[in-house]
This record gives structure tokens, C-alpha cells and sequence, in this order.
């Protein structure tokens, strides 16, 4: 697997859990908002390498008067929505690390 292929999986990555946050964002701002229906994300394994995520409101009921947003719920996605993001951005740079390493040698 060549390094701009990895790069672009944790590229992948990264975007996936840009959407993962902007729907956790929006089910926070929303959580006292009558019939809002959270948003759920789910990610899929694509064929070329890396991950996309998709965005669809969940499947549970929703009460009249108030939504069904759970606060607690949605802070622990952001946090583990960091945690994804770090570690493919931590994997992005070590790419790019790599990119310039060889390029330094091409050089010289």
C-alpha cells in the first residue's frame, strides 16, 4: 500500500468524524427542542480503503413534547469523536513525515 494511500484513508477518516461531529453538534443544540429526532451516525468500510459515514435520524420514538436527545449520550460521542479524529490525523502526519523523509532523499 503506498503512503498516499494511507494517507488518504486517514484523510477518510477524518471526514468521517467531521460528520460525526456537526450531527452530535446539531442533536446538542436541538436537545430542548419539542419532536426533535436525534441524529444518528454510521460508518461504512469503503472498497479503495478508508471510511464515509452517513447521517440519518434515529429510529426510536420520539415524545410530542420534548426530543430524544441524551445529553450524556452525546458528550461521550465527542468525545470519542476526538479520539477518532487524533488518531487519524496522528496517522495523516506520520504520512506526511514519511513523504518528506523521502523527498530529502530523492534530493540528496
Amino acid at each position: 500500500m503506498s503512503i498516499s494511500a494511507i494517507m488518504g484513508i486517514s484523510l477518510s477518516g477524518m471526514q468521517a468524524q467531521q460528520t460525526r461531529l456537526a450531527a452530535t453538534a446539531n442533536n446538542v443544540a436541538n436537545a430542548m427542542t419539542p419532536g426533535y429526532d436525534r441524529l444518528e451516525t454510521s460508518f461504512t468500510s469503503r472498497a479503495q480503503g478508508g471510511v464515509s459515514a452517513t447521517v440519518a435520524p434515529s429510529d426510536g420514538p420520539v415524545p410530542d413534547d420534548t426530543s430524544n436527545v441524551d445529553l450524556a449520550s452525546e458528550m461521550l460521542s465527542l468525545v470519542e469523536t476526538e479520539i477518532g479524529f487524533k488518531a487519524n490525523a496522528a496517522a495523516w502526519e506520520t504520512g506526511a513525515d514519511i513523504w518528506d523523509v523521502l523527498l530529502s532523499i530523492k534530493r540528496d
